[in-house]
């Protein structure tokens, strides 16, 4: 009989936007609204070279490009916009929400790794089922953002958890490097931006049809 406690990833680590849930297009559209609001045009490959960013990052490029706006208000209009778009529909990614019950059956936590601010990923945490997700590391709250190792560092480390322990699912070329610079069991799993491929990542096509049995997989190779 197979010890699945073992081979067990000891948690695992989602992004949010583009991986757990399709919010690009929502950051995308409420850009467009704030660049077009100031007379502004905005495209949707602008928006698509923010993906992975943190968001005061973002900021600071749509200023580059001519919108004389602080910053942090930047921010703050962008938050709210988006968390509006989410309040009508969450558009969850395919096989997102069957793994994350699959996960929370077998006893495996979930910690959420976003450069979403915390208000946000609160809002998209409050439409997933009941205690999906242990912890929360969410943009506004680290010092360095993706693609620096410090959010998934200290993903693991809200649950006392080594790293390389860890499962990490990403989308984003930033994220995903920060998952594997942190050490963790990092699965590209790329949506709107091609990821990479070379020797030693793992990129899965989607998590539609992905169990808690591939994850086991993964864990029992990075052991051997």
């Amino acid at each position: 009989m197979t010890n699945h406690a073992s081979a067990d990833p000891a948690a695992v680590l989602w992004d949010m936007d583009g991986t757990l849930v399709d919010t690009e297009p929502y950051w995308i559209r409420a850009e467009t609204e704030l660049m077009n609001a100031h007379g502004l045009s905005w495209s949707e490959e602008q928006g698509l070279e923010f993906v992975g960013n943190e968001l005061i990052v973002s900021a600071r490029m749509m200023r580059e490009a001519g919108l004389d706006v602080p910053a942090e208000e930047i921010v703050e209009t962008l938050m709210d916009n988006v968390i509006g778009q989410i309040r009508e529909s969450v558009p969850f990614r395919p096989g997102a929400l069957e793994l994350l019950a699959e996960l929370k059956t077998e006893g495996i936590p979930n910690v959420m790794v976003t450069m979403s601010y915390r208000p946000l990923a609160e809002a998209v945490i409050a439409n997933c089922p009941p205690d999906s997700f242990a912890g929360l590391v969410a943009g506004d709250e680290v010092t360095a953002g993706k693609p620096d190792p410090e959010p998934y560092l200290r993903g693991a480390a809200l649950l006392d958890l080594d790293p390389a322990d860890c499962v990490a699912l990403e989308d984003s070329k930033p994220g995903l490097a920060s998952a594997e610079a942190a050490g963790t069991i990092a699965i590209g799993i790329p949506h709107l931006i091609d990821l990479e491929p070379r020797p030693g990542r793992i990129l899965w096509n989607s998590l539609e049809g992905r169990s808690v049995a591939d994850l086991r997989r993964l864990r029992a190779q990075q052991s051997a």
